[in-house]
């Protein structure tokens, strides 16, 4: 299978299978906790079943065009992922997410994975726009999404129900022109 290198440091973006499942419930039992503290994959990934079918849900949502999952490893283990939760082709618009062991956070995998992929949407998929919706307490997502040039658009005040706390999603997003405009800038810098 295919991995593309997020660097220097032995990591690597890979898709996420179903036959990953037990390296899946590994990364999410190790970090359950701090993975679990701002989104549901931790309480959805319980045991070996519940990631079999959680990784299914994005295989059939791959082969329908709409969302899919990548592994990040680190010296060739499991530490996290990226998705496409939502991928609408005809509107051009999707929704990306993130998850991450706390043992791998600050090392900047998940801007560099994302990087990856949002030129992989815009590019070669002609998406227009990258959604990113974010717990407003979840300051490092929150951190991820401006380090992709991405816009603070709004703040659905509790609108979601997680562990028994309502809490508020922040919308951020990146259009194709601002990406394409970031990337050039970042390209001119580079020489």
């Amino acid at each position: 299978m295919y991995a593309t290198s997020l660097g220097d440091d032995g990591a690597e973006l890979r898709p996420l299978e179903v036959w990953h499942a037990g390296e899946l419930l590994a990364n999410i039992d190790r970090g359950r906790e701090f993975i679990g503290r701002h989104i549901g994959l931790a309480d959805v990934v319980s045991d070996l079943d519940g990631a079999r079918a959680w990784l299914k849900s994005y295989a059939d949502k791959r082969a329908a065009d709409a969302g899919g999952v990548h592994g990040i490893w680190l010296d060739g283990k499991l530490v996290g992922g990226l998705l496409f939760r939502v991928w609408d082709t005809p509107s051009g618009v999707c929704e990306a997410g993130c998850w991450l062991e706390p043992g791998a956070a600050g090392r900047g995998l998940v801007t560099r994975g994302m990087r990856m992929l949002l030129d992989w949407a815009f590019e070669e998929r002609g998406m227009h726009r990258v959604e990113w919706q974010v717990s407003s307490a979840n300051e490092a997502s929150i951190n991820v999404a401006r380090r992709l040039g991405m816009t603070r658009e709004g703040v659905l005040r509790e609108n979601f129900p997680h562990r028994g706390v309502r809490t508020s999603t922040e919308i951020w997003a990146v259009l194709a022109p601002e990406w394409r405009a970031a990337r050039a800038r970042t390209a001119r810098n580079d020489h």
